[in-house]
C-alpha cells in the first residue's frame, strides 16, 4: 500500500498541514519581526534541548524573523570557578565578582557557551555569529549598586558586588547590520562600563534592555518553569503592569520571578510590544508560543 493510502499516515498528513495552516496568519504577522530571545538554565546542559532550541532559531529566521539571542551561563560558570577553586558568595541573585572572577566568567561566556551555541545553529544551516556586548560598543554598562539589612542591626549597608554591571546604554547598530545580512546574532552578557572596566550582566537585564533598543515585536524569556502561576499552580497566560502590581501584593509573585516579570515590564515599556516567560525544557516551546492559537506561556503587555 502507498504510505500516503495508509489511512494512520494520511491521519499524521492531514495533521501537520493542519498545523501549518493555523502558523500562516502568525508567519505573515511576523515576518520582518526582530525577536530577542533569552536563553539559559538547565536546557543549556541538555543536548536534545539544545537542538530543539538551535532548530528554533534556524526555522525563525528561515521564516523571515529576525531572532537575537542573548545567553545566560551562571552554572557554568559556577562549575569553572569550583574546579579552580574560587569559592562564590552571592546578594540578592547576583554573584559577587572580583577582578578573577570577572576574567573567569568572561572567558566562559564569551568563549565556551557563545561558541557552542553559535556551533549548534550553524551545524543546522543556520548563520550564527558571537558576540559580546562590549563588540561596537553595544551595551555600554556602570557598577551595579545594592544595599542589604545588616542580620544583627537592621541597618541597610552598602554591598560591593565588583565587577556586576547593569546597561546604561545600548547601540543596536551591530545587531540590525547583522539581521540585515541574514546573520542571527549571538549575544554574551559581557560589556565595557563607562569607567573602561569590564562588567558581567544578568543575561535576564541585558536580554530585555536590548530588546527594548531594537523595539523588538516579541521578547522571549525562557525559563525553568512553566511562567507566571497562579496560587493554584496554574498557568496565568495574559498579565499587564496593573496585574502583575497586584499579584506581587498578594504573593502570588514572589521570589525569583519578580525580577523576570519586572526585567519583562521595563521591556514592554521601553518599546517592546510583549514578552513572554515560558519553560525552555519544553520541545518547541518558542514556537508552541508564536505559532499556536493557545500560546505555551504568559504573555506580559501594555
Amino acid at each position: 500500500m502507498n504510505q500516503t493510502q495508509d489511512p494512520s499516515k494520511m491521519a499524521d498528513l492531514l495533521a501537520k498541514a493542519e498545523t501549518l495552516v493555523e502558523a500562516l496568519p502568525y508567519l505573515q504577522r511576523y515576518a520582518g519581526e526582530t525577536f530577542v530571545i533569552k536563553y539559559g538554565g538547565h536546557a543549556m546542559g541538555d543536548p536534545e534541548a539544545q537542538r530543539d532550541f538551535a532548530e528554533d532559531v534556524v526555522l525563525l529566521k528561515a521564516v523571515g524573523i529576525n531572532p537575537v539571542v542573548v545567553h545566560g551561563g551562571g552554572p557554568q560558570i559556577g562549575r569553572m570557578l569550583k574546579q579552580l577553586g574560587i569559592e562564590s558568595t552571592f546578594v540578592g541573585g547576583l554573584r559577587v565578582t572580583d577582578a578573577a572572577t570577572a576574567e573567569i566568567a568572561e572567558m566562559v561566556l564569551a568563549g565556551k557557551i557563545n561558541k557552542e551555541i553559535v556551533s549548534w545553529i550553524s551545524g543546522l544551516g543556520g548563520r550564527a555569529v558571537g558576540i559580546s556586548g562590549k563588540d561596537a560598543n553595544l551595551v555600554t554598562a556602570q557598577k551595579v549598586q545594592r544595599t542589604e539589612a545588616d542580620p544583627n542591626s537592621g541597618i541597610e549597608r552598602h554591598v560591593d558586588l565588583g565587577f556586576v554591571g547593569e546597561p546604561v546604554s545600548v547601540d543596536a547598530t551591530i545587531l540590525r547590520n547583522l539581521a540585515s545580512n541574514n546573520f542571527i546574532p549571538i549575544v554574551a552578557p559581557v560589556a565595557l562600563g563607562v569607567d573602561g572596566a569590564t562588567y558581567n550582566i544578568n543575561a535576564d537585564t541585558m536580554a530585555g534592555a536590548i530588546a527594548g533598543a531594537l523595539g523588538a515585536k516579541r521578547f522571549f524569556l525562557l525559563t525553568d518553569v512553566a511562567g507566571v502561576l497562579d496560587k493554584d499552580r496554574n498557568l496565568l497566560t495574559d498579565l499587564d503592569q496593573n496585574l502583575i502590581a497586584a499579584l506581587k501584593a498578594d504573593e502570588t509573585i514572589t521570589g525569583g520571578m519578580i525580577p523576570k516579570v519586572d526585567t519583562c515590564i521595563d521591556a514592554v515599556n521601553n518599546g517592546v510590544e510583549a514578552a513572554v516567560i515560558l519553560d525552555g525544557r519544553i520541545p518547541h516551546a518558542m514556537l508552541l508560543e508564536i505559532f499556536t492559537a493557545r500560546g505555551a506561556g504568559t504573555l506580559i503587555h501594555r
